[in-house]
């Protein structure tokens, strides 16, 4: 985890602020890694990234926003498999086919990075809906039934299959259903929806 690219730094900053950032992804990855997102503290990562507590504080303002930074990185990855990928989560497959493969990959990159996920949409009231990502996720999912299904709700329907795979569902169902069955339900409601 210690070698994981962090994205490039925005063209603005300074340079020793872009090597904080990094030492900092670096080591919140690594303790989140070892310890679990739950039981590491900031003081933690500030002493394993050899920085100070302010310049965390400053940079991400709490854990959460620490947990979205990483999970910024990881996400584009999947981001990119659906703007630039292969069929059928990329482009060039029917909408219902990418909807599937979609929401196939979603529910296992939570599963993945689910305690990430969880803090990050959960930190305060409402949060999930403000996250970057959820807003991609939304407008792929929306696009994709527009396609599928012009004769539903696309707007409200992306949010209502996105809720099956929110963080804070999967956290309460980890113990009851393995991820494959996750997978499974996940796609059954997608096909479902779309017919």
């Amino acid at each position: 985890m210690a070698d994981m690219e962090f994205g490039q730094a925005p063209v603005r900053e300074r340079a020793d602020a872009a090597r904080n950032r990094v030492k900092i992804l670096q080591a919140a990855a690594r303790l989140f890694a070892e310890h679990g997102v739950a039981d590491v503290s900031m003081d933690q990562i500030a002493s394993a990234a050899q920085v100070g507590k302010g310049t965390l504080f400053r940079r991400f303002g709490d854990k959460s926003g620490l947990a979205a930074a990483l999970l910024d990185v990881r996400e584009q990855d999947l981001q990119q498999a659906i703007l630039r990928g292969t069929p059928p989560l990329g482009p060039g497959a029917p909408a219902n086919d990418r909807l599937v493969a979609f929401f196939a990959a979603y529910a296992l990159f939570l599963e993945e990075n689910l305690d990430l996920v969880h803090l990050s949409e959960t930190a305060s009231p409402g949060a999930r809906y403000r996250v970057g990502a959820y807003r991609f996720w939304h407008q792929h999912v929306r696009i994709m039934l527009n396609e599928a299904r012009p004769d539903l709700d696309a707007e409200y329907l992306a949010h209502a299959l996105l809720a099956a795979v929110a963080a804070d569902l999967r956290k309460a169902t980890r113990a009851s259903f393995s991820a494959e069955r996750v997978v499974a339900g996940v796609v059954q409601l997608v096909a479902a929806v779309t017919g």
